[in-house]
This record gives C-alpha cells, sequence and structure tokens, in this order.
C-alpha cells in the first residue's frame, strides 16, 4: 500500500491508497471485513461495480457517512479515483481510521484485475 497527499480546505492529508492488483489480492485472501464503498452516480455504479460493493454516491456520503463503520477498513472506489479520495479525506476528517483510497479507481481495476469489465 502506498501512500499519496491529498489537499482539503488548505490542509495537507496523507490518504491511504491501494492499487487494483493490491486490492484484488487482499479479496482473494478472503478479506470480508472491508467495505467496498463505490461513491460514483448511479448511472456509473450500474454500468459497472465491484461484487459486493456497497454504493452511496458522494454527494449523499457528506449525510450519511454515520451509517458506514468505523472499525471495518472502507476502501473507497470511483471511476480515476479522485472523487474517492476526497471521500477519504472527508472521512478521515470525521473520525474514521482505516480508509483506503482505491489509487486510479475502476478504471484501474478494469485495466490491471479485470479487462472483461465494460467501462465508460
Amino acid at each position: 500500500m502506498v501512500t499519496g497527499e491529498s489537499i482539503a480546505e488548505g490542509n495537507v492529508l496523507s490518504v491511504n491508497q491501494i492499487t487494483a492488483k493490491e486490492l484484488k489480492a487482499s479479496l482473494d485472501r478472503g478479506a470480508q471485513d472491508d467495505v467496498l464503498l463505490d461513491v460514483r452516480e448511479p448511472w456509473e455504479f450500474h454500468t459497472c461495480h465491484l461484487q459486493n460493493s456497497t454504493h452511496m454516491p458522494m454527494g449523499k456520503v457528506w449525510h450519511a457517512f454515520r451509517e458506514l463503520d468505523p472499525r471495518r477498513r472502507i476502501v473507497v472506489i470511483c471511476h480515476h479515483g479522485v472523487r474517492s479520495e476526497r471521500v477519504c479525506v472527508y472521512l478521515s476528517q470525521h473520525g474514521y481510521q482505516r480508509v483506503v483510497n482505491l489509487q486510479g479507481g475502476l478504471n484501474a481495476w478494469s485495466r490491471d484485475v479485470d479487462p472483461d469489465m465494460p467501462t465508460y
């Protein structure tokens, strides 16, 4: 797992990152405790998504994040990893310590793990 930096409200915050291959390996090992949080829009989620992912569009996260269990690792997913990184920062600012951004998003997943996944 690598660490990236993100700027939120003028502060530099460290955001944990996981590559698509690392996430695939983790899922293959049976990381059943992870929450795969997909923050894309409904039409994006219906086009493609990871199995067993929880769909919570980014606009809903700001109001519904307390529905997420802070004891579980939350892997945040979007199309290219930008929106998900912003959500990671937001969750971290609200006390969630186990948040991880899928680096490159589902675009990286389709490129590096599952080339049969529909893309858009």
